[in-house]
């Protein structure tokens, strides 16, 4: 039940000013605020933060548990620097302004018989925030949102605007469409896209213990296969999603309604509330949720099928690690859950994906399996996170830049064969670290 990211998230305005983001765990108060509506109005408004000495952070719509977009400077705000600019059909690709929401871009595609070849779980985020922190679904051979990217526009720590393609600035497209938003605001993308088709999705529990006994084979079996595990049982609840001929099945409107709506979001978020209040009744209630979502199959286009809602708020880690790791992290984690006092609310999500040659992509260079963990909002998760992140680090794994984790650039720089690539070429992009913040510092350096 994972919420993919934007880059800290355009979030909510408080009283005075004050910026949150969607989990409400991270709280900035900019200088000031711009909702620029073109490219040219956006580098006037970085040219002024420069020339007032005030570093500059876009915003998404607030799905990043990092304070990644926190800013005392400039904050943009994403709203109006919105809407889809072209769709090439020859070319299948199409451009897109950085404020649109993956929602409006997905609706725009499917009217042009066009589709993404695969995205995370949430809609909400705009498609810069999504890209800039290494949003993914789950693909035994297509990999996340960034890797889908031909060409974006950037503005600067200057004010200029830069068009980068595979035939112009490549190593700066290569890096910024997983960029932090370190080197600059993406004011444009333009993704790779392909005929509308339709994916059949199987949603089936199955025990722990085969899952974990069967992973690879259910990996290599499948276009795209994810599954949950209910910490305290032995539970899983898997979802295998293949290209289909047809016909359309989507879920009838009662009974999707009744799992996406009343069990996965009403009843999970009562049993969330519950918990909280009485951590010892967690286990129970694990156990009968567990159980409480059936078998199902159905056929749709894709963004139907790849998305869910998502309407309990929670806070998440998710690691990377090398998919040979896979079976291994996850016992390890299973057994500390198992002998802890941790009370454990979330299921763990597990997703794969290829590797990549994007420079600060977590599956950069490697095959990848995602282990995210989540806890209901306002419940105490910090030595949950931290005992979850022991066993993720000894496996190898790279953090997920817009999820919870410990990890400074020291480390983070031994964890990516490409890391000294990116950091060179945000010298060179912003050497006054015009788009700096306290995080970036952590995860990059000064």
């Amino acid at each position: 039940m994972a919420a993919s990211d934007a880059v800290g998230g355009s979030g909510r305005r408080g009283p005075g000013g004050t910026w949150r983001n969607w989990a409400g765990n991270v709280t900035a108060r900019p200088a000031r605020t711009v909702a620029p509506a073109s490219t040219e109005e956006l580098a006037a408004a970085v040219r002024t933060a420069a020339e007032d000495g005030l570093t500059v952070k876009a915003a998404g719509t607030g799905h990043s548990f990092t304070p990644a977009a926190a800013t005392e400077g400039l904050l943009i705000r994403p709203e109006r620097l919105t809407g889809v600019r072209a769709v090439d059909r020859e070319a299948h690709t199409v451009t897109v302004a950085a404020g649109t929401p993956l929602k409006h871009l997905n609706e725009t595609l499917a009217a042009h018989g066009l589709s993404l070849t695969n995205m995370g779980d949430i809609m909400e985020q705009t498609v810069s925030g999504a890209t800039s922190t290494g949003t993914h679904g789950t693909g035994r051979d297509s990999a996340s949102l960034a890797a889908q990217i031909t060409a974006l526009e950037l503005v600067t720590a200057d004010g200029s605007v830069l068009t980068c393609s595979t035939a112009e600035n490549p190593e700066i497209l290569d890096a910024a469409r997983l960029g932090l938003g370190a080197l600059g605001v993406i004011t444009e993308l333009t993704f790779a896209v392909e005929p509308e088709f339709l994916l059949t999705a199987r949603e089936e529990p199955m025990p722990f213990d085969e899952v974990t006994g069967r992973f690879d084979e259910l990996v290599a079996e499948n276009e795209h296969f994810e599954f949950y595990w209910f910490p305290h049982t032995g539970n899983c609840n898997t979802k295998r999603n293949n290209r289909s001929q047809g016909p359309a099945a989507p879920p009838g409107r009662l009974s999707g309604w009744v799992e996406d709506e009343l069990l996965s979001n009403g009843v999970f978020q009562i049993a969330c509330t519950v918990g909280r209040a009485i951590p010892a009744a967690i286990p129970g209630i694990a156990t009968l949720s567990s159980r409480a979502l059936s078998a199902r199959t159905y056929t749709d286009i894709p963004y139907k099928v790849f998305t869910s809602p998502r309407r309990v708020r929670f806070v998440e880690m998710e690691y990377a690690l090398p998919r040979e790791a896979a079976v291994a992290a996850l016992g390890e984690l299973k057994a500390m859950v198992d002998r802890s006092d941790f009370r454990v609310s979330f299921p763990v999500e597990v997703r794969t994906a290829p590797g990549d040659d994007i420079p600060l992509s977590t599956a950069s260079g490697r095959d990848t399996v995602y282990i995210a963990v989540h806890m209901y909002r306002g419940t105490p998760h910090q030595a949950y996170f931290a005992a979850t992140e022991r066993i993720m680090t000894a496996h190898g794994g790279r953090p997920h830049w817009g999820k919870l984790h410990t990890r400074d650039a020291g480390q983070l720089a031994d964890a990516y064969p490409r890391f000294g690539e990116f950091t060179a070429l945000r010298d060179r992009l912003d050497s006054e670290r015009r788009f700096a913040n306290a995080y970036l510092r952590r995860v990059l350096g000064d």
